[in-house]
């Protein structure tokens, strides 16, 4: 019968609701669609970084693209901009800015044009008059035919070339002549001109000369009393940024809609966004050889951008880089999977995946939490019945076998009562059931008032899987042997285990209890330099950290300095229940830690020290330091439930003479070591593959393969279907290869 108990159907009509603003609150923090400083000063939009990226990269065609969405008069605004963008560039605060003006003016020089026209262009309906002389109107006249109006300039210069010189616009005679704009020069201006026109806009000059007293709303570019989109102001860049407020007022008023409807952010902005700049280089400007940059000298100062942006999660987190996302988006799409309520859930694999070690929240500036998301989303899922079994069964089974086959809980022998109790936690007793041994026989002998022994796992499986209620249940059963043993302050032996049962228990660790008797005198450390590893579940627990280095000191350890340490530090891999959800990228986290350092790496959390071993690195618990022992290779998943028994056998025969026998199976069973491996790969245990076994010798259902000549049988003990590819050899059964699936076998006689 099934320990865990499968949804029922994959036809699920239950949804549990997350408030928008719960989830907006959360990725909101995130600030990387935050704009760049440069770009945030820009009262016209220019994505200076995407031109300097551009630009720096030598192609000055998509460069000039990028300025040309920002302003229809490229040359001229580079040649007078007022550029308050130089000022907030980030470069600043470690050597010369980016002359951002002066690669405009080579990007504006050097760049491609872009041609208008096309067989898609459609010209509007509505006509619009621009009476001025100014560059207020010839930016509007400008912006407006990009939006496909048809626009007729009223201007009293003479012709063209008057009009442009009195603007110091010169240059843009080309560009101008090839726009399709009506200009209607020498005219004198009055109201009447006004009359055939849809939309009617006119310089400051002009609007207070035609309607004597117009105020302009600065805001909307619009004197509301009569109607009229109107300038204001000096400056280049002042006129650009008019023109295009302006032109968007032309456009809501030309579909009958008040010029305040929707316009979003316009000018300037304030920006969140953090940049590293610990990196940058320290070269100052590019001086021009001539009185402007030539194409090498734009391409070399444009390169010196920062193309500022925050990606220090990124940066850290292998689950972020490995969903190409930011934790913004990533974070709306977990959101938006547990919203959907019938169909596939794309995003499950992706929420199961996150270590939720909360490496993110420390990098990130503003403190984005994406384990809480992940965790929050997981549960929802679970709450609705979404959240199939199969990525987190084994590990659920894997604590109940700790809280259950392999849990103990004695008290100290001579002891009715005890003011201690050692908690290793399961992966220690998994891992390295020697280390346990010596630790706690150690205990025993130097600490004042009785240590009891609990093997057991502190439910964390559960609490990371989402499934509050087994969480619950596992926590009160935990607590349940606490009360029995009248609530002893915990000695853990785990930095996870200690994180989760402070939340019910007094909880000191065992580094603390050793730093405070001293270290024994079996107690050696290494003769050559090494990285320390901090635990996720030390993360935000100074005390903790600094306990460990001191240990590390009275050792006499060399530690070499590594990136990400302390509450910055990595997972290596096991948090999150990664490692069953989601091995590829499991592997890839230990091997991004790694990383850090060839030196052998501490640890004080044995999930950490069996990581790094299975990835050939050498790693020690420092309780193996501590008392002279060593795990040796890293156990399987077979091996591990084999240490847990026989330690708990061990113990309770050599310290409490109680007799306990582990079940072995009536026959004899041999593993090859690919079977081995695939074993260990898919979550097989051998006493998987021994229940198969035993079931084709009770029933005799098995097949006999003739081309391999070996037998294949199998069975359901649970929820999974475990298949077996065995032979036959003088009474002795040899697995040579397993796997199993979840769908239901049955046969005919159970339709």
């Amino acid at each position: 019968m099934a320990k865990i108990k499968e949804r029922g159907s994959t036809h699920i009509y239950k949804v549990k609701k997350i408030p928008p603003e719960e989830i907006n609150g959360m990725t909101s923090l995130c600030i990387h669609e935050e704009p760049p400083y440069c770009n945030a000063a820009c009262p016209i939009k220019l994505d200076v970084r995407g031109m300097m990226t551009a630009a720096g990269e030598g192609n000055f065609k998509k460069a000039l693209q990028i300025y040309e969405k920002a302003t229809p008069f490229p040359l001229l605004l580079s040649s007078m901009c007022e550029a308050p963008c130089e000022g907030k560039c980030k470069m600043c605060e470690v050597t010369e800015g980016i002359a951002i003006r002066d690669v405009e003016k080579a990007v504006a020089a050097y760049g491609e044009r872009t041609l208008s026209g096309g067989v898609f262009r459609t010209k509007k309906k509505k006509k619009v008059a621009v009476m001025g002389d100014d560059l207020f109107c010839l930016f509007l006249a400008g912006e407006l035919e990009k939006k496909m109006y048809p626009v007729t300039v009223f201007t009293s210069s003479k012709d063209m070339d008057t009009f442009l010189t009195a603007n110091n616009a010169g240059m843009e005679k080309e560009r101008l002549a090839g726009m399709d704009i009506d200009f209607v020069y020498g005219t004198e201006f009055s109201k009447e001109l006004f009359e055939p026109f849809d939309v009617r806009c006119a310089s400051e000059d002009v609007a207070k000369k035609l309607y004597p007293g117009a105020v302009c709303d600065e805001k909307l570019m619009f004197y509301d009393n009569e109607k009229l989109v109107m300038g204001c102001g000096e400056g280049v860049l002042n006129a650009a940024f008019s023109a295009k407020k302006a032109a968007l007022s032309v456009d809501r008023l030309a579909q009958n809609l008040s010029p305040d409807n929707m316009r979003g952010d316009e000018g300037a902005v304030d920006t969140r966004l953090y940049t590293d700049i610990s990196l940058a280089s320290t070269e100052g400007k590019v001086v021009p050889s001539l009185t402007a940059y030539t194409k090498e000298e734009a391409v070399k100062e444009a390169g010196r951008c920062l193309k500022c942006h925050c990606d220090e999660c990124m940066k850290s987190c292998v689950f972020l880089q490995n969903y190409e996302k930011f934790p913004c988006l990533i974070g709306r799409e977990i959101y938006n999977n547990t919203q959907v309520i019938m169909g596939n859930h794309p995003l499950n694999t992706a929420m199961n995946s996150c270590t939720l070690c909360g490496q993110c929240k420390e990098v990130c500036p503003n403190g984005f939490d994406m384990a809480t998301i992940c965790q929050h989303a997981r549960e929802n899922m679970v709450t609705t019945d979404k959240m199939p079994l199969s990525q987190h069964e084994f590990a659920l089974l894997d604590m109940y076998f700790s809280n259950e086959d392999a849990f103990l809980c004695e008290k100290q022998p001579g002891f009715d009562k005890c003011k201690y109790v050692f908690f290793p936690g399961c992966q220690a007793s998994a891992v390295a059931p020697g280390t346990v041994v010596k630790a706690y026989e150690d205990l025993c002998s130097r600490v004042d008032g009785g240590v009891a022994l609990m093997l057991g796992c502190c439910s964390v499986m559960a609490k990371w899987s989402g499934r509050d209620e087994i969480y619950d249940q596992q926590k009160a059963f935990i607590k349940g042997e606490m009360d029995k043993l009248g609530n002893p302050v915990v000695i853990a032996g785990c930095p996870m285990c200690k994180k989760e049962l402070s939340s019910y228990c007094e909880v000191v660790g065992i580094w603390d209890i050793l730093n405070e008797i001293g270290l024994p005198e079996c107690a050696k450390g290494l003769e050559k330099p090494a990285a320390l590893h901090d635990s996720c579940g030390a993360r935000g627990d100074g005390e903790t950290q600094s306990a460990i280095r001191e240990i590390v000191g009275k050792l006499g350890i060399e530690l070499v300095d590594i990136d990400c340490s302390g509450d910055r530090a990595p997972c290596c891999g096991y948090g999150g229940l990664t490692a069953y959800a989601n091995k590829p990228l499991a592997k890839r986290i230990t091997q991004k830690a790694l990383e850090r350092s060839d030196a052998p790496f501490i640890t004080y959390c044995m999930s950490c020290r069996d990581r790094f071993a299975r990835e050939g690195h050498e790693a020690h618990h420092i309780l193996e330091m501590i008392y002279g022992t060593d795990a040796g290779s890293p156990p399987d998943i077979s091996e591990k439930r084999y240490n847990r028994l026989s330690l708990k056998q061990n113990l309770l025969k050599n310290i409490w003479n109680k007799d306990y026998e582990m079940s072995k199976p009536e026959f004899e069973v041999e593993y090859t070591d690919e079977a081995l491996q695939l074993m260990d790969d898919r979550f097989i245990l051998k006493s998987d593959a021994e229940q198969v076994i035993a079931h084709a010798i009770e029933s005799g259902e098995e097949i006999y393969d003739e081309e391999s000549k070996l037998y294949i049988s199998c069975a359901r003990p649970g929820n999974v279907t475990f298949w077996v590819k065995y032979d036959k050899c003088d009474g002795r059964y040899i697995v040579h290869r397993a796997w199993s699936h979840r769908m239901l076998i049955q046969n005919r006689e159970d339709f």
